[in-house]
């Protein structure tokens, strides 16, 4: 809902729509809904799952279903092109917090099993990854977590609103804030001196469509424990099972990937944003992906702006959507499906060659 949020005017989804590409919206797993293939899925397998499967399992599922997409709308504007090896599009992804880390996730994990990404850059904002320096709420809440893991891996699968009920609660509360600006500017700035002073709009987050009494989005507590593990570490890691032998299985060795070390294998030009305001991310745990990626070689720019957290989706900035449309801008077309104006005219009905991706 984020990048979607503030309408056709300030929406980086519509700002890319309206220069010509195809935008599709990636969302990741964990709704209180549990909408699933396996009706019967109980609520603890529902919940079982970290960072890990956001990079490796839900990004490449968005992006293998892009590609079936545009192949199949390639081929019937184009039916006596043939057909080769070679990607007929190009895909650009533009990510948020979470999205960021697992949007690096994906290209190096699939990079190690040399199998293709489909993506020509990366705009990462704020992206998530290392977390060194938190907020005094974020640090006491990841010592908890690292100290009490196992038993809360039991009893807490999942942070949400459990019931339709409390949902609508909730949904009300959120309202009132609206309502009532003097409340919901006491919730505000509440909220801020929780995350550290970050001036992000919280209370007008709650409002957005998605969190009401049928369903809103929850938080696995694995997802809390991975991040909790990469605080310790100091380094953007996969998740550690807690059991070598595990580790053993899953990544062939006793220790869970150190995804910074494998920056070397990102193959496409990456741009990173900050924020200066940001106190979930801050800017100096951005600039630590932005050495890495220098140090191993990658075609990295870092740039930074006045704003929180959330203000990279949320807020209506056009600074920020002119810096977004003008990398996007950089990845040149496949001019073979341009190469005529009859052809181009037939391939504005069924898509752009171009297209964006956007995940948080």
């Amino acid at each position: 809902m984020g990048w979607v949020s503030n309408g056709v005017v300030g929406s980086p989804a519509f700002a890319a729509f309206d220069q010509g590409y195809d935008v599709f919206l990636g969302n990741f797993r964990g709704l209180v809904s549990r909408e699933h293939v396996d009706k019967n899925i109980s609520l603890r397998q529902y919940w079982r799952f970290s960072i890990n499967e956001h990079g490796t399992e839900d990004i490449p599922a968005m992006i293998e279903k892009i590609h079936e997409v545009k192949t199949a709308e390639l081929k019937l504007g184009h039916p006596n092109e043939e057909t080769n090896d070679e990607q007929p599009y190009k895909l650009c992804a533009i990510s948020h917090s979470m999205g960021g880390a697992a949007m690096l996730m994906y290209v190096i994990i699939r990079r190690i099993e040399e199998k293709p990404h489909r993506l020509s850059r990366l705009v990462l904002l704020s992206p998530a990854g290392f977390h060194d320096e938190t907020s005094f709420l974020f640090t006491v809440a990841h010592y908890i977590c690292l100290l009490l893991a196992p038993i809360l891996a039991l009893f807490v699968p999942a942070l949400y609103i459990p019931t339709r009920f409390f949902r609508m609660l909730f949904n009300k509360l959120v309202r009132d804030f609206h309502n009532y600006p003097a409340v919901g500017g006491l919730v505000q700035t509440i909220l801020s001196y929780g995350f550290g002073g970050d001036s992000s709009n919280w209370v007008g987050v709650l409002g957005l469509p998605h969190y009401n009494m049928n369903d809103m989005p929850g938080l696995s507590f694995r997802v809390i424990h991975h991040l909790a593990q990469i605080k310790r570490t100091k380094k953007f890691r996969m998740y550690d099972f807690g059991s070598k032998a595990v580790n053993m299985e899953v990544y062939g060795s006793p220790e869970p990937i150190d995804l910074g070390e494998y920056y070397s294998l990102i193959d496409i030009p990456v741009d990173l944003v900050a924020g200066k305001k940001d106190q979930i991310i801050t800017s100096s745990m951005v600039k630590k992906h932005y050495r890495l990626m220098k140090d191993s070689g990658v075609d990295v720019s870092y740039n930074e702006f006045e704003y929180g957290h959330l203000d990279f989706t949320f807020a209506h900035h056009e600074e920020l959507l002119a810096f977004v449309m003008s990398r996007l801008l950089l990845v040149e077309p496949d001019l073979k499906l341009q190469s005529s104006p009859k052809k181009a005219l037939k391939l504005k009905k069924t898509g752009q060659a171009r297209s964006g991706v956007s995940s948080d």
